[in-house]
C-alpha cells in the first residue's frame, strides 16, 4: 500500500470514529433532553435575616462577627440608649438559628432605630433557585426529583425535589423590570424561578450564592 493510500485509510477510519462518536454522544444528549430539563442558571439560596436596631443609641457587646452562630432570640450585641440622666441597654436578639454572613456596626458606634447592623443565613436550611425558561416550565410540577450538581463539589450528584413555582418571572421581581417604551423592542424569553429542596441535606459545606447546575425529571420518564 502506498503511502497516500495508507494516509487516506487512517483518515476514513479517523472519521468514521469521530461519526460513530457524535452518533453515540448526540444519541445521549438527546436522551437526556428528553427525560430531564438542565439548566446551569440556578445557584444555591436561602432566606436572608437582616438584624436592625431594635432603638437608637451605642452598639456595645457586639458578638456579631462574620461566621458567628446564635439560636433564636440569643443576643447577637446590645444598644445603650439614653433616657433622661439614665442610661439602659436593649438586647439585639437574632432572629433563628443564624450564621453572620456581613456585619456592618461594631462596638461603641451610634445607630439609629431600625439601622442594619448585620446580615444572616440559616445555613441548615439553605436550597437551590432554578430559573427556568418560561418555554419549558408548563413541565415542571411541584414534587418533581432533581439531581443537583454543585461546582464546588464536582464529580458528586445532590437530590433535591420541586417545592415551588415561583408566581413571576424573574424581570418582573427585578428591581427595574424591563418594559417596552418604543418600537425597538427585542423580545427575550423570561426566566421562572424554581424552588428546589434538598431531599437529604449536604454534609459538605454549601454557601448561597454557590453555583449549580440541575436537571429537573420530566413527568412520566
Amino acid at each position: 500500500m502506498s503511502m497516500k493510500k495508507g494516509v487516506a485509510r487512517g483518515l476514513q477510519i479517523g472519521g468514521g470514529v469521530v461519526v460513530v462518536a457524535a452518533i453515540v454522544f448526540g444519541g445521549m444528549y438527546w436522551n437526556h433532553t428528553r427525560q430531564y430539563i438542565s439548566t446551569d442558571d440556578a445557584y444555591i439560596d436561602g432566606r436572608q435575616y437582616t438584624i436592625s436596631s431594635p432603638v437608637s443609641g451605642k452598639v456595645v457587646d457586639w458578638q456579631g462577627t462574620v461566621g458567628a452562630t446564635f439560636a433564636p432570640n440569643s443576643p447577637v450585641g446590645e444598644v445603650e440608649e439614653q433616657s433622661g440622666d439614665s442610661t439602659s441597654t436593649v438586647p439585639i436578639p437574632a432572629p433563628a438559628d443564624v450564621s453572620i454572613i456581613q456585619q456592618d456596626t461594631a462596638d461603641n458606634e451610634f445607630v439609629a432605630a431600625g439601622t442594619p447592623l448585620a446580615y444572616a443565613y440559616d445555613m441548615n436550611k439553605l436550597w437551590v433557585t432554578v430559573n427556568v425558561k418560561e418555554t419549558l416550565i408548563h413541565e415542571v410540577h411541584v414534587g418533581q426529583p432533581v439531581d443537583i450538581d454543585i461546582d464546588a463539589y464536582p464529580n458528586q450528584t445532590f437530590h433535591g425535589t420541586v417545592a415551588r413555582i415561583g408566581l413571576a418571572t424573574g424581570s418582573t421581581l427585578s428591581m427595574v423590570p424591563s418594559t417596552s417604551n418604543n418600537a425597538n423592542f427585542t423580545k427575550v424569553t423570561q426566566i421562572v424561578p424554581v424552588k428546589v429542596t434538598f431531599t437529604t441535606y449536604p454534609t459538605e459545606p454549601i454557601i448561597p450564592g454557590f453555583d449549580v447546575t440541575a436537571h429537573i425529571k420530566k413527568t412520566g420518564n
